[in-house]
């Protein structure tokens, strides 16, 4: 299914109200992934007057080629999970726009939400459902071939690369731990860091080093990736003699960290020192009335369900703090 005609049906659907600045809603949810558009189902469910804003639908799940660990199905794409989500979500009424970003929050009895075009949207309860962003290679041939051979999510993806060479981008404990992953079903991993060392924890390192099938270039660098339809082969270069090879792989995943969307929160909510936004089994934050759920909390394991749980616990208590104020 094309996922921008998701997005368009979504936004076409004649429950979709557009977002109304004159309104108080009751709950303003930040966010359209699966944390965020559970949340929406929950909030609508409880007769709440709710908007969302959404940057991009379906955030990460939208990029992940495939999922076998979402409880319901044996296997379903990102892009069509993302749109099972919308078909939930566009059976109640709800304001919703997709494409614009938050730069401020304020809170107080009635939170305020700053958005990059400069319109204020305002309700009594906010959730906050950003998620986070890949770090990406920024290199040809990496955009047009995301959910086509390049990932950044080897929990969710290494299965669908079983009996495939691939690469790791990545010498910390997420490239470790997604190249063990790997190892258990690829022919093949090669795992790419740009230093002269690995970051990782020893005992991944004395982890990967039990397989047979894997090889470690370091100091080099990614600089192209290509294939037609999928992955084909990747372009690294040496960081010191500056000379390319070619790597022959049928996916390469990206694990140079993740960056939690929170920067309109610095200084307005508690965050860790991974930038996450510090919550409660509630999914209450450091603000009254504002919760927040999903990839952006300090809530450990990064998951689709999890965020889904997450989403649905910051829904029930928004709505349970509007009820009472």
């Amino acid at each position: 299914m094309d996922f921008n005609l998701s997005v368009g049906a979504f936004a076409q659907n004649e429950n979709i109200e557009p977002l109304n600045q004159g309104l108080v809603y009751d709950i303003l949810i930040l966010g359209g992934g699966p944390a965020g558009l559970t949340a929406a189902v929950y909030c609508m469910r409880k007769g709440m007057k709710t908007a969302i804003v959404i940057r991009d639908l379906g955030g990460q799940v939208a990029e992940t080629v495939g999922i076998e660990n979402y409880l319901g199905y044996r296997y379903i794409t990102g892009t069509e999970l993302v749109d099972k989500f919308r078909e939930q979500v566009q059976e109640f009424s709800i304001g919703f726009e997709e494409g614009p970003s938050v730069t401020a929050v304020k809170p107080g009895d009635v939170k305020e939400v700053r958005l990059d075009d400069g319109r204020v949207l305002k309700a009594k309860a906010l959730i906050v459902t950003t998620g986070k962003a890949s770090r990406k290679l920024n290199v040809p041939g990496e955009e047009e071939l995301i959910g086509h051979g390049v990932a950044y999510c080897a929990i969710c993806d290494a299965p669908l690369y079983a009996g495939k060479k691939t690469i790791v981008v990545g010498g910390g404990n997420s490239g470790l731990e997604a190249a063990i992953d790997l190892a258990k079903v690829s022919t093949h991993v090669t795992l790419v860091q740009s230093r002269e060392y690995l970051k990782a924890d020893r005992v991944l390192i004395d982890k990967l080093n039990e397989f047979t099938n894997v090889d470690i270039i370091y100091e080099h660098k990614i600089v192209e990736i290509k294939g037609k339809d999928t992955v084909e082969e990747v372009i690294v270069r040496d960081r010191k003699s500056g000379d390319t090879r070619t790597v022959a792989a049928e996916g390469i995943f990206v694990e140079i960290g993740l960056l939690p969307n929170t920067g309109f929160a610095e200084g307005v909510l508690e965050l860790n020192e991974a930038g996450e936004i510090v919550i409660d089994c509630a999914c209450r934050t450091s603000q009254a009335g504002i919760f927040a759920a999903g990839d952006v909390t300090s809530v450990p394991y990064k998951q689709i369900i999890i965020a889904a749980g997450e989403g649905a616990t910051a829904a029930l208590s928004a709505c349970d703090y509007v009820m009472k104020h």
